[in-house]
This record gives structure tokens, sequence and C-alpha cells, in this order.
């Protein structure tokens, strides 16, 4: 009995992707825009280019694989990183499309949505610094 509840600790001790942070979406810190889910959406999947205000929007992605990622495209574009691979591998073949940049960690991410009016991105919300404006958290 005692073996069986060692192996099952060391299980959930072995899993720390299954807990997940909560997300923010961020803006540069000047950025007034008033955005939807919608909006958000349409931005990370290439069918939006500009912010509501008409101001030049660009997306830009966590790691492919990142727990961050994995959760806001469930969460925002409702789909699974296996589909939204397929719908930009689709875009890229035919030329209609090319997916936002991706960066590596929620520091770089900071530091370009903070250099940037037009970026748009998502972090784990534990990173939000005063650089960014939050716009969505979920």
């Amino acid at each position: 009995m005692k073996i069986i509840k060692v192996v099952l600790l060391t299980s959930l001790f072995s899993f720390p992707s299954l807990v997940f942070a909560d997300v923010a979406v961020i803006v540069n810190a000047s950025n007034t825009a008033t955005i939807s889910d919608s909006d958000i959406s349409r931005l990370f999947l290439g069918k939006l280019k500009a912010f509501p205000d008409g101001d030049k929007a660009a997306a830009v992605n966590s790691k492919f694989g990142s727990a961050t990622r994995n959760e806001f495209e469930k969460k925002i574009l409702k789909k699974s990183s296996s589909q939204v691979k397929a719908y930009w591998s689709k875009l890229i073949f035919s030329g209609k499309g090319k997916p936002p940049k991706e960066l590596g960690s929620d520091n770089d991410i900071l530091a370009l949505v903070a250099s940037d009016p037009a970026i748009i991105s998502y972090i784990d919300a534990a990173s939000v610094d005063s650089t960014v404006k939050v716009i969505k958290t979920f």
C-alpha cells in the first residue's frame, strides 16, 4: 500500500503542466483601443490586421507547445494546438498567410510589446509588469 501511495504522489508531482496559471493578453501601455475576444481571435488567426481604432496591429505568439500558448489557443481561439498548426499550414501552402512571429519567453514578449504600440500578445499573468496594458485575463 505504501508503494502505491509513493507512486501516486510521484505521479502528481511529475505533471506540473496540468496546472494552468492565468493568461494575460497584453498590448502597449499607450494603446487605447477597445478589443473584443473576437478581435483578439481574428488578430491571431490573421483575419484582422488592425486594432478596432484603425491602428496597425501585429500578433506575437508564445513558443509552440508552451502551456501559456496551449491555454490561449484553447480559450481564445477555441482550437487545439494541432488545429491551429493545420490552419496555418493550409494558409502558408496556399500563399494566403503567414503565422504570427513566435518568441521564447515572457520577458522577450514583454520587452517587444512595451517597445511597439502595434504588438498584441499574451503571457503568464504572473509575469505582467507596468510596461504593458492587460486587455484580458483568463
